[in-house]
């Protein structure tokens, strides 16, 4: 079972009651594509010490933040922590906002690989236009589904097609296709203002909570590509570099973040397969009974 969602909607909290009212035979499995680093935890909202302890979680703090962590190196994870978890014969209750991840576990997609020296050449090509028309030369049905100035998604695109001797179009039916799954998905709705208003409490709540220092003393020992695209850590780390003022980099985290929540609200809503529960402003014990409920009836 999953619980799905924007970012600040109430996710873990659902979880971490579910697990505690079904008394061990729950165990949570983090779908968030930061949290699998060791240290980036006031940033992610990643489950103290003290609720890892009373409750197994998996796929958190899998590798340091100097390494580059991929969707493909979830999927290894997560299978792992999957069987895991059955063969103690308990529950895998999956928990989180990172979209791509989400799919690679329930649908099981088939992924292609990393190609870094052909990433490295592409990226060294300045005009995105160009790219472009190589990637609908090579692959024209991958093409006709990327915005011509989606660079990053160009690139990528044209990595796997190069890399791999195959177009990138051909890996799987793809994430416009929705099969039937096994894994019953229920889903937090809140309205978009009233996610806005908590994502500006929390990320308020996480400087105080010495948001800033975590990310001097990761940025001192050095962060790998992918780890400091993190929210939060990316603008910090250009305060801390000169680029701007704490203010600014406060404001800004919020401001990316809203904008993060509502494409995780699109990014579920596309999939018909989700159970959505609107909670409005209020708790979300409402939810954990739904999920409780659902486990009881699977």
């Amino acid at each position: 079972m999953a619980i799905v969602g924007a970012t600040a909607t109430g996710k873990s909290s659902v979880a971490l009651g579910v697990a505690r009212r079904l008394g061990g035979r729950v165990e949570l499995v983090s779908v968030d594509s930061m949290q699998v680093y060791v240290g980036l935890d006031i940033g992610t909202a990643k489950p103290t010490l003290t609720e890892q302890r009373e409750i197994p979680h998996h796929c958190i703090d899998l590798v340091e933040p100097t390494v580059d962590f991929t969707v493909a190196d979830f999927r290894i994870a997560s299978a792992h922590a999957l069987a895991t978890i059955a063969g103690r014969e308990r529950c895998a209750l999956l928990v989180g906002g990172t979209g791509l991840y989400h799919r690679v576990v329930i649908d099981d997609l088939d992924l292609p690989g990393e190609f870094p020296a052909v990433r490295e050449s592409l990226e060294g090509e300045s005009d995105t236009s160009a790219l472009f028309d190589r990637l609908r030369s090579l692959d024209p049905a991958a093409a006709a589904k990327i915005e011509p100035g989606n660079r990053r998604r160009i690139v990528r695109a044209l990595e796997v097609t190069v890399g791999a001797g195959r177009p990138f179009s051909s890996f799987g039916p793809g994430l416009d296709s929705y099969p039937a799954t096994d894994v019953a998905q229920i889903g937090i709705r809140r309205p978009r203002e009233v996610t806005a208003e908590r994502v500006e409490r929390r990320v308020h709540a996480m400087i105080d909570a010495g948001l800033l220092d975590e990310v001097r003393e990761l940025h001192a020992r050095g962060l790998s590509r992918t780890a400091r695209q993190a929210l939060g850590y990316k603008e910090l780390i250009e305060h801390l570099e000169g680029r701007m003022s704490h203010d600014e980099a406060v404001e800004r985290i919020i401001v990316r973040t809203r904008q993060f929540a509502v494409r995780q609200e699109r990014w579920f809503r596309r999939d018909p397969r989700v159970r959505w529960i609107d909670v409005g402003d209020g708790p979300v014990d409402p939810v954990i009974d739904t999920v409780i409920d659902a486990f009881e009836t699977a």
